[in-house]
């Protein structure tokens, strides 16, 4: 199979536009603000398709020494959440580490694993957040956007933003606002323990995506695509063979 290599850039062609955008990402953290500033208002928040076929979920873990990375995407057939695929790259971390800028460090290695599906996913679950971030462009809403793609985001810790008290019942959320405006939702996926932080990438909106990441909880605190995913992603940091 071909796959086209990671450049320095990554052409994106906006949805309906026919507008093609040279996206560098040998940027410094300053022009990473402003190119994330540009790109926010470029994002669309609209609700995620009814029906699809294939859900993808992203994670990634840093080898010691923090200089390579692993980049996993499991597909999962919707909604079933069968497994149909996990791909992997190991790649370098080009950029720092920045609060804020993570998508910058990580997307490069997940569009190289992104090459490798042999199957389209249709939406895409990520670890990490969306609107939620300072300049609502988090992650999911990068990742969103480069592809083209649906995406929600879903962090395990709070970057940004205030809530009031959430009862730590499973099922229970309340908004999360930043700036008086809601960028997520604080959910509790299971009772007593820690809640979830989900708010939409690209293409998603906030009921639909508080309704995916419902949908895809079982037994533990994370959905258990993201949680496979994370679980190929460990595996390949230890040096584990991937099951």
């Amino acid at each position: 199979m071909h796959r086209l290599p990671i450049l320095r850039f990554f052409t994106l062609r906006m949805m309906g536009s026919g507008q093609d955008l040279r996206h560098r990402w040998d940027l410094s953290p300053r022009e990473a603000v402003q190119l994330q500033k540009e790109l926010a208002r470029k994002v669309v928040l609209q609700p995620l398709p009814l029906d699809f076929d294939v859900l993808a979920a992203a994670d990634l873990s840093y080898f010691k020494g923090g200089t390579y990375l692993a980049a996993v995407i499991v597909t999962f057939r919707w909604p079933d959440l069968s497994p149909i695929e996990t791909v992997h790259v190991k790649a370098p971390v080009k950029f720092p580490y920045v609060p804020g800028l993570l998508s910058f460090r990580e997307i490069p290695a997940l569009l190289e694993a992104f090459q490798r599906l042999r199957t389209r996913p249709d939406v895409f679950l990520c670890d990490g957040q969306g609107l939620a971030h300072p300049r609502k462009f988090g992650l999911a809403c990068h990742l969103g956007l480069v592809l083209d793609f649906p995406a929600v985001g879903c962090a395990k810790s709070r970057l940004c933003g205030e809530h009031p008290p959430l009862e730590l019942r499973k099922g229970h959320s309340v908004p999360l606002v930043l700036n008086g405006e809601r960028v997520g939702s604080v959910y509790c996926s299971r009772t007593g323990v820690k809640p979830l932080y989900i708010s939409p990438g690209h293409l998603a909106d906030l009921p639909s995506s508080e309704e995916l990441v419902s949908r895809c909880v079982g037994r533990f605190r994370i959905p258990e695509p993201l949680r496979r995913a994370h679980a190929a992603a460990t595996a390949l940091r230890e040096g584990r063979a991937l099951t």
